[in-house]
């Protein structure tokens, strides 16, 4: 994939020092233009931004997919990713599992008093590479500060703006039953490497999140003329809660193998210490496709030429029994039935 120019790259942020944040807050206009001036615009270089306008003026011929979200994980940084990035992979990949091309985003940035200008610099080179990445343009935002003790350092909203390429509507409605259920990879790597990283626990082998852009192997099954009838993204609620909203929104039933749904050992060892079911735990670089049945062994092919999806594999099928009800064999061949957490297995994940 060819990534587009990004001349911020060679432009390292000026020195700025450590009571910006704080005069952001007290002292008005001026203060925080400063911040953006020296913080946040010199990061994207793009033409929109440098425009000092309220909003960006956009050409658009076509559908378009739009979509917002925001971001409060604890901690901001974490292994494989951080606040920033997680901002703007999530949001591409939402438009994503539109059946969207991701072309342009916006953020809002809420910071609390105090925060370390370093800490802040970093999260906005984190979104930078992010969105050069994903192929996206950072074209207008917003930045706030509010008292210090009223919140977690930083909160970030992000949303986006994508133009649709899918033939024909991607949901559950399309859903029939035969279709076949695949999954992009290894699941449950993004809520256990918060956890570690915000309780400390230490394991052998270093966790990592899964933290990434999806938008690339996506569009490619579009392109190979894949029928894809469904997609999501595995965030919070993990496999489990989006496969059983596509179940109750589609009132088909589902019926996943557990044995052919990948999971990494240290995961699985993780899942195991705590008690968690890998199926409940969160991702930020996983999706399942839904695909008409003669395209489903194509579309696993195509997915593994991409890293991100290179352990992408067959995991269930759509049936017509037990509507809006899904269900997993075990390795035993016992079935269970699969539903959403009652509550948050892991807050602030994302």
């Amino acid at each position: 994939m060819t990534r587009p120019e990004n001349p911020a790259l060679a432009c390292p942020a000026p020195v700025l020092d450590q009571e910006t944040v704080q005069l952001a807050h007290g002292g008005g206009g001026r203060a925080m233009k400063q911040l953006i001036d020296r913080i946040i615009r010199p990061a994207f270089r793009d033409p929109e931004l440098d425009r000092g306008h309220d909003g960006a003026v956009l050409d658009f011929v076509g559908p378009l997919a739009f979509t917002t979200d925001s971001y409060v994980v604890r901690p901001l940084f974490f292994p494989g990713g951080d606040i920033g990035s997680l901002s703007v992979n999530g949001t591409v990949n939402d438009l994503a599992m539109c059946g969207a091309r991701p072309l342009y985003l916006s953020v809002g940035f809420i910071l609390e008093e105090g925060l370390p200008i370093d800490t802040l610099r970093r999260v906005v080179a984190s979104m930078r590479d992010a969105a050069v990445a994903a192929g996206v343009r950072l074209v207008t935002g917003d930045t706030k500060v509010v008292d210090r003790g009223k919140m977690d350092g930083m909160f970030v909203n992000t949303a986006g703006v994508g133009r649709l390429v899918a033939p024909a509507p991607v949901g559950p409605e399309s859903l029939r039953p035969g279709d076949i259920a695949i999954v992009s990879g290894d699941i449950g790597r993004h809520g256990v490497a918060v956890m570690t990283a915000r309780e400390g626990f230490g394991f052998e082998s270093a966790i990592t999140s899964d933290c990434a852009p999806l938008a690339e192997p996506v569009l490619a099954l579009f392109e190979r003329g894949v029928a894809v009838r469904c997609l999501r993204d595995l965030t919070r609620g993990g496999l489990a809660s989006a496969v059983v909203e596509i179940a109750e929104s589609s009132q088909l039933a589902i019926a996943l193998d557990e044995t052919a749904i990948p999971v990494c050992d240290e995961v699985r060892a993780a899942c195991e210490l705590f008690g968690f079911d890998p199926l409940h735990v969160a991702n930020e670089g996983r999706f399942v496709a839904f695909v008409a049945p003669e395209d489903a062994a194509r579309a696993v092919e195509i997915l593994r030429r991409w890293p991100v999806s290179e352990g992408a594999a067959i995991m269930g099928r759509v049936e017509e029994a037990l509507r809006g009800r899904v269900s997993c064999r075990g390795a035993l061949g016992l079935m269970r039935a699969i539903d959403m957490l009652s509550g948050e297995q892991l807050p602030r994940i994302c």
